[in-house]
């Protein structure tokens, strides 16, 4: 697949250009031009993202951080089953439980909630840094959603991190999630309260949070290019009255 010119490789984290060091000095500049597509495009543009991540994996299947980007490039595209290979492998290599969480996350798209469950107790979660354990938090009480439990999937979500005044990057999602549970189950006017505060912890937009909570108002938002056309059709159209003196004017000639 083709690289842009501007890619260079060097745009790496630190910790992956060293992983790539023991590769040959080309094959390593090769990968790390396609990790760095992946990254670019796993947002706007999942499947071009797939595709560079498979090319890296088949030159350097043996590098951790090669089968962890496979393995998010598989997940952004709903390849459940092969995402969650790529993050089994990755861990083998590296011994570390950062990816239990969207492991887990995994055996729900799989259709498997229990297992996403029983992974939320195992030992593991403990080794998982705060981040890390707010979001196996949030995967659990998807898992119990998925199962119809909504009632278990609020209280998985109230935590000393839900309560916290403290605006941390997963504030936001956590507050998030515990409006729409609450929602789910008919509380909206605590689901009104809590998707104001997500807004309030939303500085990077990673939530539509806002849209939610307009939506809870009864706001509706019209599109500021509907209104201009229908300005611009508007004033191209005759007033009613002058046509109709027109037409008049030419009845009689």
């Amino acid at each position: 697949m083709p690289i842009p010119e501007d890619v260079t490789g060097d745009e790496i984290d630190k910790d992956v250009r060293q992983e790539l060091q023991s590769l040959p000095k080309t094959l390593a500049e090769d990968v790390a031009k396609n990790l760095v597509m992946v990254a670019r495009l796993i947002d706007e543009d999942p499947e071009g993202a797939y595709g560079y991540s498979r090319v890296a994996l088949r030159l350097a299947s043996r590098v951790a951080a090669v089968r962890e980007a496979a393995g998010f490039a598989a997940y952004a595209n709903q390849k459940y089953s092969e995402a969650l290979g790529e993050f089994r492998a990755a861990r083998r290599m590296t011994g570390t439980v950062e990816l239990w969480p969207v492991m887990a996350d995994c055996e729900r798209g799989l259709g498997r909630p229990e297992k996403a469950l029983d992974m939320a107790g195992a030992p593991e979660v403990h080794k998982l840094d705060k981040a890390g354990q707010v979001e196996m938090r949030l995967v659990a009480a998807g898992a119990r959603r998925d199962m119809g439990q909504l009632d278990a999937a609020i209280v998985t979500l109230q935590s000393p991190e839900l309560a916290s005044n403290a605006v941390q990057a997963w504030t936001a999602r956590l507050r998030y999630a515990y409006a729409d549970a609450l929602l789910a189950a008919g509380r909206e006017s605590e689901a009104r309260e809590w998707f104001a505060k997500a807004v309030e912890a939303d500085r990077d937009g990673s939530t539509d949070a806002s849209d939610r909570l307009a939506e809870l108002d009864g706001v509706e938002f019209v599109d500021a290019l509907d209104e201009n056309d229908s300005a611009t059709e508007q004033a191209d159209r005759p007033d009613d009255d002058e046509g109709r003196a027109e037409k008049a004017d030419e009845d009689q000639g």
